[in-house]
């Protein structure tokens, strides 16, 4: 299909692109595209304008500042996954981004996009949940910051108000993590995704965060694997694994999978995921 017509703009900087929404009709910001543009030309988003964010300068880095790694909202996929810094420091997040789509929308889909559009089987979001990221955000009113725990609230459902733009993502690198997918084949995304992050002990799990994605209508964490994570080894992941599915209650079915299929894979993919974050511990 063909989307409505749409006035095109490019924005030189931050302030730009926040002026530039105010004084649009319903504009939308656009950097790579890929989760925007296909609404558009099913006609299920219709915005008047486009605000393109893509080319304003300090939005695309990867870098490490006071213990915190910090990644602009316009950093691409591949970007991430190629990134040394990530793969040295925090290689799930690098592990993930390699695994999203193909090389043509990693090479052009950015995190901030795809953490903003929320889809409910995108890989970013299961991550950021399981780094307790923050995501910086920008608007008329200034800056504030929200936790990613905060930031997923319901089906294509963010704390992102009209007029703010996600500016960056800041969390404190953790080696002791990893990701795991079950993916649909055509698209990757993520039937059931399972993102751990570990904080380890002497081979005894001292604190878990969990994110999954895929499985119901945004990601989330699992509180109650967490829990029942704290204080085991590796003999004991299992047991708290099974108790995954019982925490999602609201689980998708659709034509890639059925709801009991999903609920049945949750907790393999929550163990293949802390299995190998406590292997890197």
């Amino acid at each position: 299909m063909i989307p409505v017509a749409f006035d095109y703009q490019r924005a030189a900087s931050i302030d730009d692109a926040i002026a530039k929404l105010a004084a649009s009709d319903g504009g939308k910001v656009i950097a790579g595209g890929h989760s925007l543009v296909p609404l558009m030309k099913l006609r299920l988003s219709e915005p008047g304008t486009l605000v393109d964010i893509s080319r304003i300068p300090g939005l695309s880095v990867i870098r490490e500042a006071v213990g915190l790694i910090e990644i602009g909202a316009t950093t691409t996929h591949n970007d991430i996954a190629s990134s040394k810094l990530l793969r040295d420091k925090c290689p799930m997040i690098a592990e993930a981004a390699a695994e999203i789509g193909d090389p043509q929308v990693r090479n052009r889909g950015t995190i901030g996009g795809s953490i903003a559009h929320a889809d409910p089987a995108a890989d970013f979001p299961a991550v950021v949940l399981a780094l307790d990221a923050d995501i910086v955000l920008k608007g008329p009113n200034g800056s504030r910051t929200v936790k990613a725990s905060a930031f997923f609230r319901g089906f294509y459902d963010v704390d992102l108000a009209h007029g703010e733009l996600i500016v960056g993502i800041h969390f404190t690198p953790v080696k002791a993590a990893a990701y795991a997918k079950l993916h649909q084949r055509a698209s990757h995304y993520a039937i059931v995704g399972v993102a751990a992050a570990l904080d380890v002990k002497g081979g005894v799990i001292q604190a878990a965060r969990i994110g999954i994605t895929g499985a119901t209508t945004h990601a989330m964490r699992l509180s109650g694997v967490e829990q029942a994570l704290a204080g085991k080894k590796a003999d004991g992941i299992a047991a708290a694994a099974a108790s995954a599915a019982n925490e999602v209650t609201d689980v998708s079915a659709d034509l890639h999978a059925s709801e009991d299929y999903r609920r049945a894979m949750i907790p393999v993919f929550v163990k293949r995921a802390v299995e190998k974050a406590l292997a890197r511990a």
